[in-house]
């Protein structure tokens, strides 16, 4: 396992906000990742050997049915943790996590968390509230596929996803968006190509360029805003900062 250095502390917004004592003991049991584009970071009724704090990039919570259709219902990113049901006690979980936009993250093995979090009760309200907050989002989510415009929905999905990138342009595929949005892939055509035509995206080969931030937080939905404060709650606002992520 690679041990990380003071001057090579993370990104994770959840790590940062830990007691310092927390963070110092943590640290030696973290070990960095790359987060490459629809790796499984758990499956479905599969054990989960490690918890993950993402530093860039985007993981997504996935329900598949019988069928085989698969919606996503909730996504984390700099902000949290992968492995919410290791915290609550459990090794499995009927859903998948997969990486939705490659990044780079942080990664403990699940027995050890468990282990930590038996020795810290500051860190176990810390990650309790940020489990409150993960719920509320899945909860907001669900809301907000009922009662907005696909466009507004795409916009806020963008908008979240930019939040958590260095950069303005990353890789987001017609897949992970219909997906994302609950639509077939033509469905995210049109909503892309409207935004695209009204000079707020570049949308090209499933890159994402984000062009009028402004005007993608005046399209989408109320539950963008809702969503970043319960957050920033949490965690504080912080302003993104295209230096602090490594990639």
């Amino acid at each position: 396992m690679t041990l990380l250095n003071p001057e090579d502390w993370a990104s994770n917004r959840l790590l940062i906000h830990l007691p310092q004592e927390d963070q110092e003991r943590l640290r030696r049991f973290l070990e960095p990742v790359e987060l490459e584009y629809k790796h499984e970071l758990y499956n479905s009724d599969e054990r989960i050997e490690y918890v993950h704090f993402i530093e860039s990039g985007v993981g997504s919570l996935v329900c598949t049915l019988t069928d085989g259709r698969a919606a996503e219902v909730g996504t984390v990113g700099n902000e949290g943790l992968v492995g919410l049901p290791v915290l609550m006690g459990h090794d499995r979980a009927p859903s998948s996590m997969y990486v939705q936009v490659p990044g780079r993250g942080l990664r403990m093995r699940a027995a050890i968390f468990r282990e930590q979090l038996e020795q810290s009760q500051p860190m176990r309200v810390v990650m309790l509230h940020y489990t409150h907050v993960f719920f509320n989002q899945v909860a907001q989510s669900a809301a907000c596929a009922l009662f907005h415009s696909l466009e507004q929905r795409c916009c806020r999905w963008l908008l979240m996803t930019h939040d958590r990138m260095p950069s303005d342009t990353f890789l987001l595929t017609h897949e992970f968006l219909a997906m994302m949005l609950g639509v077939r892939r033509a469905g995210v055509s049109v909503a892309a190509g409207a935004l695209q035509r009204a000079g707020m995206i570049r949308y090209h080969r499933g890159r994402i360029t984000i062009l009028d931030r402004k005007g993608l937080e005046d399209c989408a939905c109320e539950c963008y805003a809702v969503s970043k404060a319960e957050f920033n709650g949490l965690l504080g606002a912080r302003p993104r900062r295209r230096d602090a992520l490594r990639l």
